[in-house]
């Protein structure tokens, strides 16, 4: 499936799954977007097998579930190892998620969450330990999304 092939009833799926993907019904979805609900569930289906649609999930509030601190650590690993690297990574006990970054010398932005400081100090031990450099921490105040408003103004 290429982006060609993702039409404005596709884009209105995905902003109203990016809304609230576990509280609005496939009717709810194909009032908004003027279609069925056998429509939206196959286009949904269609997404998911083509992985337009990579999962769903929850959206945790790490610091109301014991975990107050989220780190950002900006790092550096090999160009050619760094894509390897990224589920080693993400198994890391308090690591949370990754980014492959294209640009700058940091090539890798890791999330990781804990309940103090000296949770955050292993993970950066680890990381080291996989011949990545930790160049910079930065502690997170807050981390607020939004669905991409291009989804949702597809057919303007």
């Amino acid at each position: 499936m290429s982006a060609e092939d993702i039409d404005a009833v596709d884009q209105a799926i995905l902003y109203a799954l990016q809304e609230d993907a576990r509280n609005l019904s496939s009717s709810d979805i194909a009032e908004r977007t003027g279609t069925s609900g056998s429509t939206v569930r196959k286009r949904i289906q269609r997404l998911e097998e083509a992985g337009v649609i990579k999962g769903y999930s929850a959206e945790i509030d790490y610091e109301r579930s014991g975990y107050p601190i989220r780190m950002l650590l900006f790092c550096t690993a090999s160009i050619h190892e760094r894509s390897d690297l990224i589920p080693e990574v993400l198994a890391i006990d308090g690591v949370v998620s990754v980014q492959e970054l294209i640009t700058g010398e940091e090539n890798l932005l890791v999330t990781a969450v804990g309940h103090s400081d000296s949770d955050i100090t292993p993970i950066a031990e680890e990381l080291l330990d996989m011949g990545i450099t930790v160049s910079d921490e930065v502690l997170v105040k807050s981390h607020v999304t939004t669905p991409f408003g291009q989804f949702e103004n597809a057919e303007e």
